[in-house]
């Protein structure tokens, strides 16, 4: 494929490529759906521990749709440079994207297991200068929001069913088009690190993330506060987290001890810690 073909990953995103230098000569590749980044050091740790003979990961903790991207276009570009990696385990809050990798032919059906869930949280300025206290209160005029983007990020689909719950295609509408038309909906690339950004700078008064971000960004001491929107509308029965080895991986014995060990119960214990809900 053509390089100016290849998904971009945004210049300032180098924190999302871990051990890029050792990518070419790697004993396993992992494209982890970036919600994920605050635990994944931990989880490399343990499955080293547990493998000593696999040491040399390289792995991501970008966008899943972006991830997705580079899946099916065979690569990336990065500072203006192609980065040819091959994921060996690809992983997705999304099933659709796993229906979509059955379909072009990188995975069967069998591939790929539900492992992990989470839920929505809202995160918001500390004090809550905004007032917001509830999913319908993000519609008003005068909330700005830190909101992530469909095309690349799948938190935004569990996000976009919150609203249709809390009021129904006419909240929808009003958020994801009518503030977006008018400056107050603010897409993001990479949310799960511009979102806290964006509070902290009061650039955006609230901003829809996974509550284990917000758990992790608590204790890296920033400053913020949380407003739950419920049970019924956080999403903790619908989000579900798969994982699966790619048919062309290029190290298929080691994928499959990733997928062996990421469904095991020392690494639910590792997730539960960071605020996770693991899949029993």
């Amino acid at each position: 494929m053509d390089n100016k073909n290849l998904p971009v990953i945004p210049a300032d995103r180098a924190d999302d490529l871990h051990n890029l230098d050792i990518a070419d000569s790697a004993d396993l590749i992992l494209f982890m759906a970036g919600n994920q980044f605050m635990v994944m050091k931990e989880i490399v740790s343990a499955f080293k521990k547990e493998y000593p003979d696999i040491q040399k990961i390289f792995y991501e903790t970008l966008p899943p749709g972006l991830e997705l991207k580079q899946i099916l276009s065979g690569g990336a570009l990065f500072r203006g440079e192609k980065i040819d990696v091959h994921a060996d385990i690809y992983s997705s809050v999304n099933e659709k994207a796993m229906e979509t990798l059955i379909e072009a032919g990188h995975i069967l059906k069998e591939d790929y297991h539900l492992y992990l869930h989470n839920r929505l949280t809202l995160m918001v300025q500390k004090g809550n200068p905004g007032r917001i206290k509830s999913v319908a209160d993000l519609g008003r005029d005068s909330i700005r929001i830190s909101q992530p983007d469909p095309a690349n990020e799948d938190i935004a689909f569990h996000i976009i069913d919150m609203y249709r719950q809390a009021g129904g295609d006419e909240l929808v509408h009003r958020i994801m088009e009518k503030k977006r038309a008018e400056g107050t909906t603010i897409f993001t690339v990479v949310h799960h690190r511009e979102t806290p950004l964006r509070i902290l700078k009061k650039t955006v008064d609230a901003g829809p993330v996974w509550a284990t971000e917000a758990i992790h960004a608590k204790a890296s001491g920033l400053s913020f506060d949380v407003v739950e929107p419920g049970e019924d509308f956080d999403q903790r029965n619908r989000i579900n987290y798969y994982v699966c080895k790619l048919k062309r991986a290029r190290h298929p014995e080691n994928a499959d001890r990733f997928i062996e060990f990421i469904t095991s119960s020392d690494a639910r214990q590792i997730y539960q810690k960071h605020g996770f809900l693991p899949h029993l």
